[in-house]
């Protein structure tokens, strides 16, 4: 009896196999319209990224509206040298003359990052309570907040898992008891959606002393358009952007936040300004009014994929937050300078001259000098 290639008398005498006669004819053409499909899925990311980048330029045409400028609820990250004892009385002079006169109320003091089991080393800053004391003496009113953050990746620090979270909220806890005015978390990256991160929010309003210290967070992009969340996750292969709701139900439990509206792959000033504006625009939208609202500047010269030092500047960012804020009257909103130890006089300078006074220059680094 003649057998097939697999042996097998049923599928020789095509028993065994519906198939088994057309496996010996010849081979099957790919139809049209399937190769038609590929080009298309092909395709469909040059098309989202034509249509963004076509988008964003037109969103950074036009001029900002005369009000659009600081409330005087601005903000700034601060490095890790100001609590383990490299910057001392010569860097807080310093650091006074860029802040006088500025609208920066609320200083983010980086003072982990966490254990991946969520616990915070105190050798880990020595010296918070010289700087949390030597700033309020700078400015009065000037709020001081623990910046503890880690990264959120298989391996790393786990927001899913209940000790974890409980040893993050004993972390803030500890931070507070050296004098700190706030707790200001940076978790990235954290996907749309995740649950772990609203019931640790949630703990950690409640362990807070209520009317005494504030609670506060970085917070990812929100996607630009409807669909971009998931997209970007399945291509990127972790998170990038929010959907404006979970955006807003992070921004119910804080009282701050602060998008990290850089890191965007633009590649011009003019892209990265529609970018920011969008950014701006959605986030007024999300956020309530009761909760802070900051916009990320991006004062450090990193040059990679994702950030481009010459399109990614202050002034870019500025006029892009100006544009998306338009006309509006929201006081509890601001800009977040990141970061001071990356910061340059022009960085401050652009700060100053786009957002503190536009249209009048003001250089704090001249007078320093």
């Amino acid at each position: 009896m003649t057998t097939s290639a697999g042996g097998s008398e049923d599928v020789a005498s095509g028993k065994g196999d519906p198939a088994g006669d057309e496996r010996d004819g010849p081979p099957q053409r790919r139809s049209p319209r399937l190769w038609v499909t590929l080009v298309l899925l092909a395709a469909i990311p040059l098309l989202v990224l034509t249509a963004g980048g076509a988008s964003f330029f037109l969103l950074s045409l036009g001029a900002p509206k005369p009000l659009s400028h600081t409330r005087g609820q601005d903000a700034a990250w601060l490095g890790h040298a100001w609590v383990d004892g490299r910057n001392g009385d010569r860097e807080l002079v310093a650091l006074a003359i860029r802040l006088r006169g500025s609208g920066i109320r609320d200083l983010y003091l980086h003072t982990g990052p966490l254990n991946y089991d969520g616990t915070l080393p105190a050798a880990l800053y020595p010296r918070a309570a010289w700087a949390i004391t030597a700033l309020h003496d700078i400015m009065p009113g000037l709020r001081v907040h623990a910046w503890l953050g880690q990264r959120v990746d298989q391996g790393q620090l786990d927001l899913s898992s209940p000790a974890v979270r409980a040893a993050v909220v004993r972390s803030a806890g500890q931070a507070l008891a050296v004098g700190f005015d706030g707790i200001h978390y940076n978790f990235e990256p954290v996907s749309d959606g995740d649950p772990g991160l609203l019931d640790l929010l949630d703990r950690t309003r409640a362990a807070l002393p209520r009317g005494r210290a504030l609670l506060s967070m970085s917070v990812h992009h929100i996607e630009p358009l409807p669909g971009v969340s998931m997209v970007g996750g399945l291509l990127l292969g972790h998170a990038k952007w929010w959907t404006p709701g979970y955006l807003t139900e992070v921004a119910r439990r804080v009282d701050q936040v602060a998008v990290m509206s850089y890191d965007t792959a633009q590649p011009t000033q003019a892209l990265y300004s529609g970018y920011v504006r969008r950014q701006t625009e959605l986030a007024l939208a999300a956020v309530p009014p009761g909760t802070h609202l900051l916009m990320g500047l991006p004062a450090y010269h990193d040059d990679n994929w994702t950030h481009h030092a010459s399109a990614e500047t202050v002034a870019a960012a500025v006029q892009g937050v100006r544009l998306g804020l338009g006309g509006g009257t929201r006081a509890r909103f601001g800009v977040a300078l990141y970061a001071d130890f990356a910061a340059t006089d022009s960085d401050w300078d652009a700060y100053d001259r786009e957002w503190n006074d536009p249209g009048e220059a003001v250089s704090r680094s001249s007078s320093a000098g």
